[in-house]
C-alpha cells in the first residue's frame, strides 16, 4: 500500500498497541472519515517511502523518530539519511500515528493533530 497522492486519499500509519495511535484512529472514525490503515510494523515503509514521508511532513527525520526505543543505536549527530535508513530497518523507530493526505502529512502527537488535515 503506497503513500497516497490525491487529497481525497487518507492513509493512517498506525500501531494498534499505541494509545495515541488508537486515539487518532478513533477521532477519524468518530467523524466518519474514510481512510486506509497501514500497520507499519507489519507492512514496513521502504526507504523511498520514508524519504517521501519526510518531504510531506516537512520535518527532519530526527524530529519524528522514536529515539528512546532500544532499537535506536545511532550517534547523537546522525544525519537524516542515517535516521531514515534506521527507520527502514527498525520500523518501531517511526513516531506514531502519522496521517497522510495527498502530498501532506502530520504526526498525530497529540492525536488531535490529525484533524489538521481534514
Amino acid at each position: 500500500m503506497a503513500l497516497p497522492d490525491r487529497d481525497d486519499e487518507l492513509l493512517l500509519l498506525h500501531n494498534p498497541r499505541c494509545s495515541k495511535s488508537r486515539a487518532a484512529r478513533a477521532l477519524l472514525e468518530e467523524r466518519g472519515v474514510t481512510f486506509v490503515e497501514r500497520r507499519y510494523l507489519e507492512e514496513p515503509l521502504t526507504l523511498e517511502e520514508l524519504r517521501e514521508l519526510a518531504r510531506r511532513l516537512g520535518r527532519p527525520a530526527r524530529e519524528w523518530a522514536r529515539r528512546n526505543e532500544a532499537a535506536w543505536t545511532l550517534p547523537a549527530d546522525a544525519d537524516d539519511a542515517a535516521v531514515l535508513e534506521a527507520m527502514a530497518k527498525e520500523p518501531i523507530l517511526i513516531e506514531r500515528p502519522i496521517l497522510v493526505r495527498g502530498r501532506r502529512a502530520v504526526v498525530g502527537r497529540p492525536p488531535e493533530r490529525v484533524l489538521e488535515l481534514l
